[in-house]
Formats: C-alpha cells, structure tokens, sequence
C-alpha cells in the first residue's frame, strides 16, 4: 500500500502465466479470457474476499507494473461484491458495480490513469469472492527505489 508493504484485509496469491505450479484451472481461466479479450494476458492475481470484513481500499494498478495500453480483466467467482469506481479528476463521478459470479470486467489502461477501484467492506451478509486479476506485466520486473 502506497509502495509499503502491508497486511491487506484479504487473501492474495500471484502467478505468472509461465509458471510451472500454476493450477491448470487458472490456465484454463487465462486462456478463455485471452480468447475473449484478444488480450496476451502473461500474469493472474488471486483475491479472496472471506465476507464482508475484507476489501481493498480505492486504487489503481500501478502503472510501472502493467505494459502500457494492455487492459486488465477481472473474473469473479462465487458471491456478488460491490466496486466502486471513481475519477480521479474533476468533475468527481463515482459509481457502484456489482460484480456478480462469473462476472468479466475489462478495465483498459486508461482506466488506471484516470480512476480509482475499490472493493468497500460490507455490513450486509455476503458470500466468500474470488477476483482472478488477469494483467500483462513487463518480461522482467521493475524496481521502483525510493530516496
């Protein structure tokens, strides 16, 4: 969280693509959006939202970390969650998505530049979410040094 390393309110995992232990439905997954999306997606994301105790506050990918002009695609399994997705800029707009089971979001790069998304915590019952986050990342990853 804004370059720190934190305990986030959810459960992650990551994998490239490439990578020799990714489970075989997560290859599966990547390829029918690859397909759909016409996107080379090289890496997936895992979020595992229990209830409505977990979230993600509002962000955006960072954009050192994804290959400029590919989008993102996010798949959503099991219970609905709501996203909110806000401007960044003036005039300020913000609006709730549901995010039902089965659910693909395509959110181009243009989107992590001028909006923010979140997953807000929930006071309302809801059932356990998986978000599988689909991005083409750069080949070889980038250091980002602070001084």
């Amino acid at each position: 969280m804004y370059d720190r390393e934190v305990e986030v309110p959810r459960l992650v995992a990551s994998y490239r693509l490439s990578d020799t232990a990714l489970p075989e439905v997560l290859e599966q997954a990547a390829r029918r959006a690859t397909d759909f999306t016409g996107e080379p997606f090289n890496s997936v994301g895992l979020n595992l939202y229990r209830d409505g105790h977990d979230s993600v506050a509002p962000h955006n990918d960072h954009l050192y970390e994804i290959v400029r002009g590919h989008s993102i695609a996010l798949l959503s399994l099991g219970g609905a969650r709501r996203m909110t997705i806000r401007s960044k800029n003036k005039p300020r707009r913000a609006f709730d998505l549901d995010l039902e089971n089965g659910s693909l979001l395509l959110m181009s790069y243009e989107t992590q530049v001028n909006y923010d998304h979140g997953v807000p915590k929930s006071k309302a019952p809801v059932q356990a979410r998986i978000s599988v986050a689909l991005r083409v990342r750069p080949s070889t990853p980038v250091r980002v040094t602070r001084r």
